[in-house]
């Protein structure tokens, strides 16, 4: 097959640039016609696009490369289980985690509906008896508080989705009394604050690792259960407290039973779920039924089954992640734009772009083509945002005033959380809104030093009140934030990323580029795993071998400076005296 890049529909876009380069918004956005035909609605979620820089003519020949570059056959690959995944031998089967009962979905001939809804039907009758405190910790408590550990795909997916939930009203009113956290970073201070004013008797440690090997997962739940243990061993034996207060997300029973956890609260995953598309299994919906009830879960899953059909059966120009999927690759492959603003106009999506960007750019931030040949262009996105209107006081100068950086705007119709005051002329909500559309707006058409002088602007400061305009924005209009909305719009960005990974011919399914990082921090860790015993860290002096001049010094600065390095130097003055 030959590659997207050296096909006639790349070619077209590469010249076509030029003819966009030469047209402005303020001038495209004149044109009604244009505006009516760049957008698109699923349900009551509209998403306009008028704000893109495209014509009609960019809009066919975009869809003229997603035909090259068979984008409805890869597409129907992964939804027939197929093994896109071709450099791990793996099915990317994310949409079978939230799809019906009755569905069939097959990975090598065998239909795996059955297993996932299993698993969810064990998820809600252990959510429901830990809620109802007919599941109880070793000392006959209600189990309150629920600690997730987890890293990457096992902690981002899950934690947005919580945060998103804490003001919707259904939810809140199911999490009254409970508390969820998370224990991501094997930084000590984040065990630190997980654990913060928890009661060990009340709290449950739910730990998510495929395999129960992931270094940092396990570090911390070695340390949660150390924590457990040792306040409650006067009450009960380590084998109780573990069964009581420990269960597991893994696909390794035997390791979760050798760390003490009880194999019937043991909740499985797939190979086929990949860890970053991962929310919509037991890394996710475990803990959020513990907190929000397996109600909420059940209209999440709702929700982003919804969107992955409008995903398979809607046409390509009317579809939402394949229309978001298209304008990305146009923007950074074509127009050269390296980054893209996730600008969602709702503080309870204050972790949605955190998700995001390990779901687009672990993804899709890659150097070969899925044939292994380095690809001529630079594939992938660097994601970043914060909510407005916080972003519009922080990071909005630079794609106002400076660089180039395509932004995604989300908003609601409505608040979770509404407040009218007697004397406002509009409501908070309002108020937010007219900034959601005002934004977008002055990004397309800035201000010229013509409009700069009518408005009385001295000359001199003219030049810094200019605004460029012509920065490329979309915005997604939600009817409201809940569960099921939630879940559309996780499975909406889940499949944008996967467009564009199919259009560029990318595997967003892999990830090796995490791994040379975790192969030299075992390396160094080996080396500071010496210096714990005190009988080898006597000389704070030592030098550390095996490593790079850099590396070496300051290796041998964090040892002669840490606790034992400090420790060891003590102790050796002691001596010599």
């Amino acid at each position: 097959m030959t590659a997207i890049y050296q096909s006639a529909a790349w070619a077209a876009l590469k010249e076509h640039v030029s003819t966009v380069d030469a047209l402005h918004l303020r001038d495209l956005m004149q044109d009604e016609a244009r505006c009516a035909a760049l957008t698109a609605q699923h349900g009551d979620i509209l998403l306009d696009f008028s704000r893109q820089r495209v014509t009609s003519e960019t809009m066919d020949m975009l869809f003229n490369l997603c035909e090259a570059a068979d984008l409805e056959g890869k597409r129907a690959a992964m939804f027939g289980g197929e093994k896109i995944n071709t450099t791990e031998g793996r099915a990317v089967f994310h949409v079978a985690l939230r799809a019906p009962r009755d569905a069939t979905m097959c990975v090598d001939g065998k239909n795996v509906i059955p297993d996932v809804h299993e698993v969810l039907d064990r998820i809600g009758d252990f959510a429901t008896r830990v809620r109802s405190g007919e599941f109880k910790g070793c000392t006959g408590k209600p189990l309150r508080n629920v600690v997730s550990v987890g890293i990457g795909g096992s902690y981002l997916g899950p934690e947005f989705v919580y945060e998103a939930l804490r003001t919707d009203k259904e939810a809140a009113v199911q999490a009254a009394g409970r508390r969820l956290r998370f224990l991501a970073n094997v930084d000590p201070v984040d065990a630190k604050r997980a654990l913060e004013g928890l009661d060990p008797e009340e709290t449950l440690v739910v730990v998510v690792s495929k395999t129960f090997t992931t270094a940092e997962t396990m570090l911390n739940a070695r340390t949660l259960k150390d924590w457990l243990v040792s306040h409650l061993k006067g009450k009960a034996t380590t084998e109780a407290i573990t069964k009581s207060h420990i269960v597991a997300v893994s696909t390794s029973v035997e390791k979760c039973q050798a760390f003490g956890v009880d194999a019937a609260n043991i909740f499985g995953f797939w190979d086929w779920v990949g860890g970053r598309y991962s929310v919509c299994s037991a890394v996710g919906a475990l803990p959020l039924a513990l907190q929000y009830g397996y109600d909420a879960v059940k209209a999440f899953l709702a929700g982003a089954h919804d969107m992955d059909r409008h995903f398979l059966e809607a046409p390509l120009r009317q579809n939402l992640p394949v229309l978001l999927g298209v304008l990305g690759v146009w923007n950074s492959t074509f127009l050269g734009s390296a980054c893209r603003a996730l600008l969602p106009y709702s503080q309870a999506l204050l972790r949605f772009a955190a998700h995001i960007q390990q779901v687009d750019m672990e993804s899709n931030g890659k150097r070969v083509a899925i044939d292994g040949t380095e690809l001529p262009f630079e594939a992938g996105e660097v994601d970043f945002g914060e909510p407005g209107t916080n972003g519009q006081h922080s990071f909005y100068q630079l794609i106002h005033q400076g660089r180039i950086v395509p932004c995604d705007f989300l908003g609601y119709c409505e608040s979770p959380a509404p407040v009218s005051l007697a004397g406002e002329p509009v409501t908070n909500h309002d108020e937010l809104m007219s900034n959601f559309f005002a934004q977008a707006d002055a990004l397309a058409y800035g201000k010229t030093a013509e409009q700069c002088a009518e408005e009385g602007v001295p000359e001199p400061l003219r030049p810094h009140k200019v605004f460029p305009g012509n920065r490329p924005s979309s915005s997604l209009l939600f009817p409201k934030l809940n569960a099921f909305s939630l879940g559309q719009l996780l499975a909406l960005y889940e499949h944008r990323t996967g467009v564009q990974g199919f259009i560029w011919g990318v595997n967003s399914f892999d990830q090796w580029g995490v791994e040379l990082g975790k192969q030299l921090a075992s390396k160094a860790s080996s080396t500071l795993e010496v210096r714990t015993e005190l009988s080898k860290a006597r000389s704070s002096n030592a030098v550390p071998e095996g490593f790079n001049p850099s590396t070496t010094a300051m290796l041998a600065h964090f040892l002669k400076h840490s606790a034992a390095g400090k420790l060891a130097a003590a102790e050796e003055l002691a001596t010599a005296k």
